[in-house]
């Protein structure tokens, strides 16, 4: 929304001067027109454009937004009731604000589209590139039953992908406490009464007091280190592209983890790619916003030079493997699709199977989890126990009754 200075004559061919917000002038005319008035001359002020940017919108907003304008597109209701609708029904008033801001702007003169456009906080440049395309087509209840169904698969990945990362957090956090327990608390109180015994200590009991007095005198660097070592390293990521380069590329070289991510990246970049390709965006385009969608350096870059092998005159899955990143499965159903003509249906399927694949993935590796921090919890406890209880042993077996 703009504010305007405006100088307008009235019925009676009276001077009126004043303010008013606006979209834009034909916006400003049409405001001015309903209140009587001619437009004469006009300065722009400030913009409050800012001040509405939807940002606390959350996905499943999202998910409503584009359920209620399909079903009242095929229902032959126009885009304006629509929205007039949707905007008195929300319960968030972040998008209640987005709503109506569109509303004045499409009466202002521009498309649907050119509304989103205003609010990339609220629907990213693939969101208001599709709605262009289903405008262009005339099946815009198409697209946003599309990108409805994309939204609630995105809303899946993001429950899966946080499944994969929280759970080993918290398992980790645990034993980690626990070690802090044992290390500060519990084994020196232990340890006072082995010193007491005056025996030569064995070399794992050594040990354990060595590592027990670090935590004790340095347990503040133990903890603030690895934090500090994190903010730098996120300072350097948005700081340095060659360092942010290189934490992707370990990203996806971690054992185990790695190939879930990438697996993760190639769904939501097929996923994508098939609903763009679906509502008539050229590959090309396709392919620009994939690299803003992967969300990695190393697959944005590769897929960069994908789009350069086509524009070269290379065919999709020749420049997929040119990069050497995608798995055979990949190239083998993008050239089934070339050949056959079906490539938006191979896409869904590179889809449908990652998806699947991913979600296996995780069940398994949180099965290996739960195990491994048990035994390794248990090998510290262990070692502590032994430690301690080791000396105790040795003095009452050589106690002669």
């Amino acid at each position: 929304m703009e504010v305007y200075r405006y100088k307008a004559i009235d019925g009676f061919g009276r001077i009126q001067n004043g303010k008013v917000d606006a979209v834009n002038i034909a916006d400003l005319e049409s405001r001015l027109g309903k209140m009587g008035l001619d437009l004469v001359n006009y300065k722009e002020l400030k913009s409050r454009g800012p001040n509405v940017t939807g940002r606390g919108t959350t996905r499943r907003d999202l998910i409503t937004f584009c359920f209620h304008l399909e079903q009242t597109g095929r229902a032959g209701v126009p885009i304006l009731e629509s929205l007039v609708d949707l905007r008195d029904s929300t319960e968030n008033p972040r998008l209640r604000e987005v709503i109506a801001a569109m509303i004045e702007s499409i009466e202002g003169g521009k498309t649907l589209s050119q509304a989103m456009q205003d609010f990339p906080a609220v629907f990213n440049n693939i969101f208001s590139s599709l709605v262009k395309a289903g405008e262009q087509s005339g099946e815009i209840a198409d697209v946003f039953f599309n990108i409805g169904e994309n939204l609630k698969w995105q809303d899946e990945q993001a429950a899966q992908t946080k499944k994969l990362l929280m759970y080993p957090m918290f398992v980790g956090s645990v034993v980690i406490g626990v070690v802090f327990f044992l290390m500060i608390y519990l084994v020196p109180e232990l340890l006072k009464f082995v010193k007491t015994m005056g025996q030569e200590l064995p070399m794992h009991t050594k040990a354990l007091i060595v590592v027990s007095n670090i935590f004790v005198k340095y347990w503040y660097l133990i903890l603030f280190i690895p934090i500090l070592l994190v903010v730098l390293l996120m300072v350097g990521i948005k700081v340095s592209p060659t360092i942010h380069y290189k934490v992707d590329q370990f990203k996806l070289n971690i054992p185990v983890i790695g190939p879930i991510l990438k697996k993760i990246i190639l769904t939501r970049l097929a996923s994508f790619f098939a609903m763009m390709y679906a509502s008539g965006i050229t590959i090309i385009d396709c392919i620009r916003t994939g690299e803003e969608i992967v969300g990695n350096k190393v697959i944005e870059e590769a897929m960069r030079q994908v789009g350069q092998n086509i524009a070269d005159g290379a065919t999709l899955s020749n420049s997929f493997e040119a990069t050497g990143l995608f798995p055979p499965l990949v190239l083998r159903m993008i050239r089934v699709g070339e050949n056959t003509g079906a490539l938006e249906n191979s896409l869904i399927n590179i889809s449908y199977f990652y998806t699947r694949d991913v979600k296996e993935s995780i069940g398994k590796l949180q099965s290996m989890i739960e195990p491994t921090m048990t035994l390794i919890l248990g090998a510290i406890i262990g070692w502590v126990m032994f430690s301690v209880l080791g000396p105790i042993y040795d003095l009452i077996t050589k106690v002669k009754i």
